[in-house]
């Protein structure tokens, strides 16, 4: 008799417009009741106040409101003011590194890479925020792709890519390495259109389903929707596929 089949891991990624609603109000809690109710075992943020001398740490408040670990991967680290990336998980984590994906004179750029045990199995998890330009982008993705140096771990990468033209050579990139993913449209919230979001697995067919929540409350927490994916537990062998 086979054994059951353990319970998917469930990621969400999600820009969080640095808390600030479609309604134009700085509403923390709101953004801590919508990952509740999404209630996945990771959690990676973008445009996230992380806190300073003259900010407010939303990521504290998002980890005391959920009960879970929370990690920091600023990309703007000054004394008046921290922000950039977040993952906030209830699995244990093992390991965290910052990769840093600033682009010449522009707003500087990172992910965040962290090693994280689910049911005993290492999954490492990268949340980034890619920039606004083109060559930006292409650059940012040939630097984490040349990140991605251990291939026995299965590997996440989660975040707001900035690009949805699929036959761009940055997103192709991504793509031919990771293989397709779906990509349902996370932005603009109030009327979703552009697939912004996204989340590669590799191996890819670990990567269960792709989608969008959609509830009244996500919808004016942010500019963008957050995007749910499952990934199966199983042990597959690792593997192109």
């Amino acid at each position: 008799m086979n054994a059951p089949a353990q319970a998917p891991l469930s990621l969400v990624t999600w820009n969080i417009h640095g808390a600030v609603g479609t309604d134009c109000r700085y509403a923390p809690d709101r953004i801590a009741r919508v990952l509740k109710e999404i209630d996945a075992d990771v959690v990676a943020l973008q445009e996230v106040p992380l806190g300073g001398a003259s900010h407010f740490d939303v990521l504290a408040v998002l980890s005391v409101a959920t009960g879970w670990q929370a990690v920091a991967g600023p990309t703007l680290d000054m004394p008046a003011r921290r922000f950039g990336n977040a993952v906030l998980t209830r699995c244990p984590i093992t390991e965290t590194r910052a990769i840093d994906l600033s682009f010449g004179s522009r707003e500087p750029r990172g992910a965040l890479d962290v090693d994280i045990r689910y049911r005993g199995e290492p999954l490492r998890v990268v949340a980034t925020h890619l920039g606004l330009s083109r060559r930006e982008r292409y650059a940012q993705i040939a630097q984490l792709l040349a990140a991605f140096d251990r291939p026995s771990l299965p590997v996440i990468l989660a975040g707001d890519i900035n690009e949805w033209f699929l036959w761009r050579h940055a997103l192709r990139l991504l793509t031919e390495h990771f293989r397709a993913a779906p990509a349902p449209a996370t932005f603009p919230s109030w009327w979703p259109v552009f697939a912004l979001d996204r989340i590669w697995m590799h191996p890819v067919r670990r990567l269960m389903s792709v989608r969008v929540h959609r509830t009244g409350e996500a919808r004016v927490a942010s500019d963008h929707l957050p995007l749910v994916a499952r990934i199966s537990a199983d042990h597959f062998p690792l593997g192109h596929g």
